[in-house]
């Protein structure tokens, strides 16, 4: 398995928790969406000992499009990190937030994929 560069790792966790700040994530919720256990959560809080696996990696990659995407398309307004957290008909009347927090890459993939239709004007 080829190891993740130390600095790949650091950038990335600083930019889920600046992502994860932003849409006001607890603990917890952070930690499902990279399915992570606490005690990796703990050792990461100082981003240069984070050690992302591919898994968790892709996993931020997903939240780092959703992020972008609906930056574009709310042209940062508040909205862009509102939108995670407002129910939505499209997800059943539940937040899209509920269906990344589900716990599969998969549901990270729907909504990026949601978005990213979304943004290109499906």
């Amino acid at each position: 398995m080829i190891a993740t560069p130390p600095a790949t790792g650091m950038v990335a966790i600083k930019a889920f928790n600046r992502i994860a700040d932003a849409w006001r994530l607890a603990r917890s919720d952070r930690r499902k969406l990279l399915a992570i256990s606490e005690r990796t959560a703990d050792r990461w809080r100082d981003p240069g000992k984070a050690d992302p696996s591919r898994d968790q990696l892709e996993r931020i990659s997903y939240v780092l499009g959703i992020y972008t995407g609906l930056s574009a398309i709310f042209e940062n307004s508040p909205l862009a990190v509102d939108w995670v957290l407002r129910e939505n008909a499209d997800f059943g009347g539940a937040r899209p937030l509920d269906r990344m927090l589900a716990g599969n890459v998969g549901d990270l993939a729907f909504v990026r994929a949601y978005v990213d239709a979304w943004r290109a004007g499906w």
